[in-house]
């Protein structure tokens, strides 16, 4: 984005939220479809900016297109067997788990063979922890491919998902801690994986939960835990993150933000329906800041567009604070000795690779994987490639005697490799 369009959608930003304060005294109707902007920009993981793209075809059009993608999209339908835990305030926590059935040769069996050798995995456990506005299906294709060759957890962060809203921020009004999200973390590992080695895979937010988790119960991480792999998340520091725009306009919106987010919560209702006036804005805005390449599958982009969207402006709001607040950086420590995996898109805006290259220089034994046109939603972007790192993590971890290409997936491209 040039210097001249950068100052544009700062310019942009000021005024949405501007247009939400004066929301919050009172001027809701009039505001509501400007402060969609802001709401659309946090809820693409953005914390402060936007991209607008210019719209060329007509409105009719894209919403038929949208339809035809929401009714025909292949992505998000695997489901697993469910279950639920209970966070410490009581909240439900939804987790499926996709277990490995015993197999005479078969299909299946070939599979394992593709991806791990002759020999048959070890009884471990993959757990993917999903990012910000996201649900446990941002990991479809990683799902896809290690569906029935290994035992995985797929769970639902609080007030995401299937997942109850979390009961001390409707309760007691108090916003969410990264603390927090590590010990429901340790709930749904006890409930879902209550012995064996664990692989902890963690995308964004879902990254930072798992360091919380490591930081709150290290004896868990040094008696259980094989493997690690953090894609695209940060141990810290996100507050000087400007998401492409210039600084100048991101600290002016970083510091009336957090104000207006909560008065945007306390009139939910009304926000959204501005939210959905301008859907075709937030498509815009969702894109730009999930994925680096315009060549990404339609269906794809629309099936990050719809996890996103469907996160309520009142659970967008009472998460903010805790990225501000987010400082784990001591407790990488824990993950030293063992089988880790840094991955990061190089042209991430929300959480950039440097945080990733960050956390390896504090891993020195880490493989770092960085991919030139990649942005947040590197899963979903490049998933053969990142199904195959996490395949040679599995056996790094001493889950399978050897990693291979895996076949349907794709392979790491020469274009990306350790850094």
């Amino acid at each position: 984005m040039s210097e001249s369009n950068a100052e544009a959608v700062a310019s942009a930003v000021a005024s949405a939220t501007e247009a939400a304060t004066e929301a919050a005294a009172g001027g809701w109707r009039r505001a509501t479809g400007i402060a969609g902007v802001a709401i659309g920009v946090v809820a693409a993981g953005a914390a402060a900016g936007v991209a607008i793209e210019r719209l060329t075809v007509g409105r009719g059009m894209r919403q038929k297109a949208r339809l035809a993608l929401d009714s025909a999209g292949p992505y998000g339908g695997l489901r697993g067997n469910p279950g639920k835990a209970y966070a410490d305030d009581g909240t439900e926590l939804y987790y499926e788990v996709d277990d490995v059935e015993p197999a005479e040769e078969s299909a299946l069996t070939r599979r394992r063979r593709r991806l791990f050798g002759r020999k048959e995995p070890a009884e471990v456990t993959v757990v993917f922890s999903h990012g910000y506005c996201l649900n446990q299906d941002s990991w479809h294709f990683q799902r896809a491919a290690l569906r029935g060759v290994v035992r995985t957890v797929h769970w639902d962060q609080r007030s995401h998902g299937r997942s109850a809203r979390g009961v001390a921020q409707a309760r007691d009004g108090r916003p969410v801690t990264i603390e927090e999200l590590g010990r429901d973390l340790k709930a749904v590992i006890d409930a879902a994986v209550p012995e064996g080695p664990i692989v902890l895979v963690g995308h964004s937010m879902g990254g930072m939960t798992v360091m919380a988790l490591a930081d709150a119960f290290p004896d868990l991480v040094r008696e259980r835990v094989v493997g690690v792999a953090l894609v695209g998340t940060s141990s810290g520091r996100l507050g000087e993150v400007n998401f492409g725009l210039p600084v100048a306009g991101v600290n002016a919106v970083r510091r009336v933000l957090p104000g207006v987010l909560k008065a945007l919560g306390q009139r939910a209702e009304l926000v959204e329906k501005g939210r959905r006036a301008t859907a075709d804005l937030f498509a815009g805005i969702i894109k730009r800041y999930s994925f680096a390449t315009r060549d990404v599958d339609p269906a794809v982009a629309r099936f990050a567009e719809r996890m996103i969207e469907s996160t309520p402006i009142d659970v967008v709001a009472e998460y903010y604070p805790a990225f501000n607040d987010h400082d784990k950086t001591e407790a990488l420590a824990h993950f030293a000795g063992l089988p880790v995996l840094v991955l990061a898109g190089v042209r991430d805006l929300v959480t950039p690779s440097e945080h990733s290259e960050a956390i390896a220089g504090l891993l020195p034994d880490a493989e770092l994987v960085l991919v030139p046109d990649a942005g947040h939603l590197v899963m979903l972007e490049h998933p053969e490639l990142v199904t195959d790192r996490l395949a040679d993590l599995l056996a790094r971890a001493g889950a399978v005697p050897a990693a291979a290409t895996v076949d349907g997936y794709g392979s790491t491209s020469s274009s990306a490799g350790p850094g």
